[in-house]
């Protein structure tokens, strides 16, 4: 059992620890499939292969037989921050806070009959990691965080007649998160001590659902809506503290629990098929940041109390509009190309280390090539532009300030993936 610390104000653990409940937290269109190389765009309407259970399953009704997508994706980019005149922190710089991160994805679909379709999805399309230098000027904010989510997906999709669909999967996902931050142990230049060290790592399942439909007036037009539940998760750990000092071994091992709520969102996409070669996409997709902002903490403060609080980290909800296209080169060959704009869930005053969000754009393109009437192959690209972000943090009451900006920030996903058909 961990042990308890008695009278110690909820503040005290906020001001360590607060600033990581918020760590890596983005939602991803990038998990191994071909709808990286069209940036989302027509997501919710496509249904071209099993991945659509992520998107919306009521796509699965236009799958025939048995169909099995399995998929592989890096994520690298460059997000190095750099120090203005304002920053009072001695350190290093930052170095570049993304290291590459692997990924994959499995789905697979099987038609029962006419009418009912079943599938399975596993895939991660939450969270994203920092991982700072240990030594930098920021590192009183953070060192290195992660929030990372692994959903699984089971689904069922029902096709009343030629133009309706309808598609429900429950999701289930195993959250991880983990920060390590530094410890001020000579605030205001009054001792010359080395830095002490907290680490913060617990897991935890959350459970939702996906819901969708797709409406076809005509051949070749579809129309999707989908819709993804809220999921909480709920993280208890005892902090591990290093450091010498009363205040600081008061602090190992106290028992801190942080609810957080992965956005629920609805999605709406068109899917027109223009001719024998090509085919327009759109997607409109709404995200409920805001609620994700709000993170219940609550610390044990002795044998018999736990305090609580909640921090806002005044987000606000976000829009993503994004276009597309696809061309039939050849009977063999099928190009994607996509573009896509997501607003930010926070102002510049906002920013943290933790999660340096802003608005983007993305760059897409991939191809898919059939080997066979049986088996498909697809390599899809995207670029995710933030640009320049500032972040100003300022640490009370020591009065520790970074302050800068990330300096043209930018994300690429690399995807490769296979459909089998039977």
């Amino acid at each position: 059992m961990q042990p308890k610390v008695s009278a110690l104000p909820v503040v005290t653990l906020l001001a360590l620890c607060c600033q990581h409940a918020w760590a890596g937290g983005i939602m991803l269109y990038e998990i191994g499939t071909d709808n990286a190389g069209l940036a989302n765009a027509g997501a919710a309407a496509r249904a071209q292969g099993p991945s659509t259970i992520a998107s919306n399953p009521a796509g699965m009704s236009y799958l025939p037989g048995t169909q099995i997508t399995g998929g592989l994706q890096v994520l690298y980019g460059n997000l190095k921050f750099d120090r203005d005149d304002d920053t009072n922190v001695a350190g290093s710089g930052s170095g570049n806070a993304l290291d590459p991160m692997p990924g994959g994805s499995f789905f697979i679909s099987h038609e029962l009959d006419d009418h009912w379709s079943v599938g399975f999805g596993q895939y991660g399309d939450f969270g994203l990691a920092v991982n700072y230098d240990n030594e930098w000027s920021g590192r009183y904010f953070a060192q290195n965080s992660s929030l990372l989510g692994l959903s699984l997906v089971p689904s069922v999709a029902y096709r009343f007649n030629e133009q309706w669909s309808v598609g429900v999967g429950v999701t289930a996902m195993y959250g991880m998160l983990q920060a390590q931050t530094a410890i001020d142990r000579s605030p205001f230049g009054f001792t010359d001590r080395s830095d002490g060290q907290f680490k913060y790592k617990d897991k935890d399942w959350g459970f939702g659902a996906n819901v969708g439909v797709i409406y076809a007036p005509q051949p070749g037009t579809r129309i999707g809506l989908a819709y993804t539940s809220k999921l909480d998760l709920e993280f208890e750990d005892g902090l591990d503290v290093k450091g010498d000092g009363p205040l600081l071994q008061r602090l190992d091992g106290t028992q801190t629990q942080l609810d957080m709520t992965v956005p629920q969102t609805v999605t709406l996409s068109l899917f027109q098929q223009l001719d024998r070669q090509w085919a327009l996409l759109a997607s409109v997709n709404w995200q409920d940041w805001s609620e994700f902002g709000e993170i219940a903490v609550q610390v044990d403060t002795s044998a018999n109390d736990a305090r609580s609080t909640t921090v806002d980290a005044n987000y606000k909800d976000t829009w993503h509009l994004s276009l597309g296209a696809q061309f039939q080169a050849t009977p063999q060959l099928l190009w994607n190309f996509g573009v896509a704009y997501d607003s930010s869930a926070v102002s510049d005053g906002d920013r943290t280390f933790t999660v340096p969000m802003a608005e983007s754009w993305r760059l897409a393109t991939g191809a898919t090539y059939a080997l066979n009437k049986v088996t498909d192959v697809n390599v899809s690209w995207a670029m995710v532009w933030l640009g320049d972000m500032p972040v100003d943090q300022t640490k009370s009451p020591s009065g520790n300030r970074t302050s800068g900006q990330f300096d043209n920030a930018w994300i690429q996903a690399v995807t490769g993936n296979m459909t089998w058909r039977f």
